[in-house]
This record gives structure tokens, sequence and C-alpha cells, in this order.
């Protein structure tokens, strides 16, 4: 007769953290559906501009869109020369985040591992850079010295470099086992090669994270182009948005137009990469 209270007592506490674990739950989505309001507003925002024609802009800005107006797709790809400078940002783009990911690697590996002298200094010397302020004036120096001023390959070379990517790939590769190291030179294995074919498989979602990161800021870079690339040949797409800015007004509905068309390659991106980008991002944030 005794066990009989116990049970009651254990059935009511597990139908007390049931309870509790519903209202947690319904919290959380609460939560996470008020963030996706906050995040996705503006592009709904965007989208529905973008859909306007002007003088329905004109007439009420924030009113649904009743009728599409297409035609401002079609005015957005013609005035910000979208053929041309949506090739300039693929080649800086990827030219960019291949050089950057392939040093990055080259580079926090011998750290992570330890392989060089003052690993650890070196380590504090790419936290200590994330505190320095922006080197513009050497670099404009330094770009005119060289001869690489206002030339592709100049600008992809200075968009190749800083950021936190090493911080975060050092972290990873922590988490992967030193005896493949050991194993591979006992093979026979060179150095570089045991990094191309052996490591860089290995650390694919931290790979992912960074070129995913790094893309995304040479894709939206305007200050960049601004400054080093004056020929309009070279100008990136970011360039081109500014052509629908005016002095005295600024034509909303093409610019909203070419806004997404330019987000559209980015967003793609980010869905077949977001399962490496996740995991990477937890990955390299808990090792170390």
């Amino acid at each position: 007769m005794s066990s009989l209270p116990r049970e009651i007592t254990s059935r009511a506490n597990q139908q007390s953290g049931m309870r509790w674990n519903r209202l947690g739950r319904i919290v959380a989505y609460i939560v996470v559906g008020f963030f996706v309001v906050i995040y996705l507003a503006p592009m709904l925002v965007v989208v529905n501009v973008s859909l306007k024609s002007p003088q329905a802009f004109m007439l009420d800005p924030a009113s649904l869109t009743q009728s599409p107006y297409f035609e401002n797709f079609v005015e957005a790809w013609k005035r910000a020369n979208f053929p041309l400078y949506i090739v300039n940002t693929l080649v800086y783009t990827v030219l960019s985040t291949i050089l950057y990911v392939t040093t990055v690697t080259l580079v926090a590996f011998p750290i992570a591992r330890k392989y060089v002298k003052g690993s650890n200094f070196l380590y504090l010397l790419f936290v200590m850079a994330l505190f320095l302020p922006s080197g513009l004036i050497p670099q404009f120096q330094l770009m005119l010295n060289l001869g690489l001023y206002n030339t592709r390959i100049g600008y992809i070379l200075l968009t190749a470099g800083g950021g936190i990517a090493p911080l975060f790939l050092v972290n990873y590769l922590k988490s992967v086992p030193k005896e493949l190291d050991e194993a591979a030179a006992m093979d026979g294995c060179g150095y570089f090669r045991f990094v191309l074919q052996i490591i860089l498989p290995l650390i694919k979602p931290a790979l992912a994270t960074i070129a995913l990161l790094h893309a995304i800021g040479i894709w939206n870079d305007i200050i960049g182009p601004t400054i080093y690339l004056t020929d309009k040949a070279f100008y990136p797409i970011t360039r081109g948005l500014m052509i629908f800015y005016g002095q005295y007004g600024n034509d909303w509905t093409p610019l909203a137009a070419a806004t997404l068309m330019t987000a559209a390659p980015l967003i793609l991106l980010f869905i077949f990469l977001q399962r490496y980008f996740i995991e990477g991002a937890m990955m390299g944030s808990l090792k170390g």
C-alpha cells in the first residue's frame, strides 16, 4: 500500500514535467517566430516594392502590390549593366574566396598543430588584428606603389585576407586527430599533399562556413570597389546599384528589383551550403 502514493507522486511529477516541456516549446516557437518576422520583414518589403509600378509606389508606398509590375526587373537589368557587372562580381568573389580559403588553411594548420615556433604568439597576433583599426591609407599606398590600383588582380589580392577565419579554423583543426599526421609521414606523404588531399576533405563544414561568409563579404562590398576600382569596366554589381540614386530623388522600384537580383545568388548559395554552414559554425565555436 505504501508504494501507491509514490506512484501517484511520480505520475504527478511526470505530468508536471510534460507541461513545463510543452510550455518551454511554446515559448521557444514564439521567440523563433518573432526573430523570423524581424529578419524576413525587410526582405518582404523589398519584394513588395519591386513588384510595384513607380506610379503605385508614389501613391501609396506601404500598401500591398495589387498587380505585379515585372518591368522593374527588366529596367534594373539594363540600367545597372547586370551582364557585365555580375560577371565581374562572380570573378572577384570566386577567385578571392578560393585564394582566401587556401591560404587560411595553409596558415591555420601548422598553428593548430604547433609545427612552427611561437604558434601561441602567432595565434595571439590574429586575435589582436581583430581589434586594430582599418589600415586603409597604408593599403591604398601599397596598391599604388605596386601598380595594382584599378586592376582586377589587385582588388582580388586585397580582399583575399584578414577576418576571423584563421581563428575559427585553428579551433576546428584541433578536432582532427593528430595521428593522421604521423601515419601520413610514415607513408611518405608530403606536407602540401597531406593538407590538400587529406585535411581539406575532413574539414569541409568549416571550409564551407568560411567560404560562405567571405563570399558574402566580397559580393556585398561597396567601399572597396569605390576606392580601388575607378574603371567602369571593372565595377562589381554593388556599384551598378548606385545608378538608381540621384541628387534629388531615388528610383525605388527598380532599385528594389536590382537588390533582389543581387541577393538571389547568395540566397541560393546559402540554401545549398546551410548544412555545412551550421555544422562548421557549431564545431568551430566549441572545439579548441
